[in-house]
């Protein structure tokens, strides 16, 4: 059971003495649940307002600053607005498969978000696959998207939902072909020893150009991955209305809403693991004071997300073919190129 700072080992201890081994394991693991469900509530609500203050930024104009300080309390406002709304749906829907839907998708962000070393001892769930259990995971939320777009009944919400499993699907190949470029490097798969390998410099910085080849490529795939623009071709709103929620209200959209901005936390996360080190300072402090390890996590995260919503208030939509030529037609070959010249690179360090 992972513990964090001295005060989860006093919590685990206490636990331990209070009650048997396995009742006490039980609620460790309700407890991390609770604190990770928070973590996931209160980055997803201020990722939105990020969002919203970056959008402000790009086009000169005043962002959210009435609710709270700065408007820090907008997106609380919003939620609390979302609760109070009557959910509403469609008489001809699938009222199972529309009301599964929305799990799928928090269920699958929130999942991911336990394997994340914020620090050296801050990882709910370290494992030896890491890497490909974050990739098999966040494949999972396109699931909750096809059902609700088809349990919808709704042309448009199914036509949404079509688009992006045909979007995941091609994109899925660039985002673990990119990945597993550094795994070569890096030589392992679970997530902590990978971090461990970049005690000595970044893995960009160790696999010279074919890292970031990786990177870049890896960037745009995880963009289009999120249903995020300019590859938002989902919900194109001049085409599908809402796309594939197009039928949903109240907390039932705001899961879909909420999850697409934890799944750009989640894609930022692993290229700050795998790229950039984690929670490694490139100061070497972070071993001693371990929050350090966590404001560095969440610092080279955030600067990522600033990117991808700079993507977002730069470029227009592409076309859904243009979406497919450029994921088949150039990022998969250069993929599949880059990844030999990655095994060079590899090979050449270990014969020198």
């Amino acid at each position: 059971m992972t513990r964090f700072f001295s005060i989860t080992k006093n919590i685990h201890e206490w636990l331990f003495d209070l009650m048997p081994e396995g009742l006490a394991r039980v609620v460790e693991m309700i407890l991390i649940a609770v604190v990770y469900l928070l973590i996931f509530s209160v980055a997803g609500l201020y990722l939105v307002l990020l969002e919203r203050r970056v959008a402000a930024w790009f086009q000169l104009r005043i962002g959210p600053n009435r609710v709270g300080f700065q408007g820090l309390l907008q997106t609380m406002a919003d939620a609390l607005k979302l609760v109070s709304k009557e959910l509403t749906g469609t008489e001809r829907a699938d009222k199972f498969l529309y009301n599964l839907a929305p799990y799928f998708v928090i269920i699958s962000s929130l999942m991911a978000l336990s394997v994340f070393p914020f620090t050296k001892d801050f990882q709910a769930f370290d494992i030896n696959i890491g890497l490909l259990f974050l990739i098999a995971i966040s494949s999972i939320g396109v699931i909750g998207i096809l059902l609700g777009g088809w349990s919808s009944n709704n042309k448009f919400a199914l036509i949404g939902a079509m688009r992006s499993g045909v979007q995941t699907i091609s994109y899925e190949l660039s985002v673990g072909l990119s990945l597993l470029t550094m795994v070569l490097l890096a030589g392992s798969l679970q997530l902590s020893e990978i971090v461990e390998v970049q005690k000595g410099g970044w893995l960009i910085v160790q696999g010279h150009i074919p890292a970031f080849i990786a990177f870049m490529v890896y960037m745009i795939a995880g963009t289009a991955e999120t249903n995020r623009a300019p590859f938002d071709l989902v919900e194109a709103e001049s085409e599908l209305g809402a796309g594939f929620h197009t039928e949903y209200s109240g907390m039932k959209f705001a899961y879909f809403f909420l999850a697409e901005f934890i799944n750009m936390f989640i894609i930022a996360a692993i290229a700050t693991t795998v790229f950039f080190g984690a929670w490694l300072s490139p100061f070497g402090i972070t071993e001693s004071i371990p929050i350090l390890g966590v404001l560095w996590f969440l610092g080279k995260t955030l600067i990522l997300v600033f990117l991808m919503m700079w993507f977002r208030w730069t470029f227009p939509r592409l076309r859904i073919d243009q979406l497919l030529t450029l994921e088949w037609k150039y990022l998969l070959p250069i993929n599949l190129v880059n990844i030999v010249f990655m095994a060079i690179v590899v090979l050449l360090k270990i014969t020198i």
